[in-house]
């Protein structure tokens, strides 16, 4: 079962909040106050294997919460820079592995200095212990942008959307009409078409929500052009 009290409403500074899943631990936090960076520390409650989404910013909010357990991995949802700016740090104290997307990779890498060391594409997995990530490639925002879903064998899923989706929208595309077809064509292909309603996204900004909640909008994004 889902933990009652979780909500996903975080504030920077303010503390994480955590979701306890039967076999995963889901623990959320926003750092950077001018951004507002959502960053997930993901927990194997049987090994205590960890994985962390987006090392954002403020290594000395995201170290303390990933503890002596380490981390196996750091998933780079994007390329973009207020998502990987903690990356150095987080894996010179760690020496997790570095994944992200094949084609956003070499910007990662220009950009933080750290070395992609896995890249993925769809179908592609990143393990957390005893728990299963799966990865969905979802072009537009950036070239390489992933999201990853981890279908709770008790529960519904869990996606984690990075800057492809967000409540009330996709991503981003800075004007560009090509790149917003192309992001909200695999937005509603990739995640809408093969997800069911019950299934909670995390993106990497601001509050949670539920793909059901969003579905009907889908058109009026389409219309609207972001």
């Amino acid at each position: 079962m889902v933990s009652d009290e979780y909500t996903g409403d975080v504030q920077v500074g303010a503390g994480p909040d955590v979701r306890e899943l039967p076999h995963l631990r889901i623990t959320k936090v926003a750092v950077d106050q001018k951004m507002s960076n959502n960053c997930y520390l993901l927990t194997c409650r049987t090994t205590g294997k960890q994985v962390l989404i987006d090392a954002a910013a403020e290594p000395e909010t995201l170290l303390p919460l990933i503890g002596d357990a380490g981390l196996t991995a750091v998933v780079t949802t994007h390329q973009h820079w207020d998502h990987h700016r903690a990356l150095e740090a987080v894996v010179a104290a760690t020496d997790a592995q570095v994944v992200s997307g094949e084609p956003d990779a070499a910007a990662i890498t220009e950009q933080t200095g750290v070395p992609v060391t896995r890249t993925v594409g769809d179908g592609d997995t990143v393990v957390v212990g005893e728990c299963t990530l799966e990865v969905i490639a979802v072009a537009g925002h950036t070239p390489g942008s992933i999201a990853l879903v981890y279908r709770d064998p008790e529960g519904h899923p869990h996606l984690f959307t990075g800057d492809s989706l967000f409540p009330g929208g996709v991503g981003n595309t800075f004007g560009d009409a090509a790149a917003f077809a192309q992001l909200v064509d695999q937005v509603e292909t990739k995640l809408f078409g093969t997800l069911p309603d019950e299934t909670w996204f995390y993106p990497g900004h601001g509050n949670d929500s539920t793909l059901g909640a969003e579905r009907a909008s889908i058109p009026q994004w389409r219309e609207r052009g972001w």
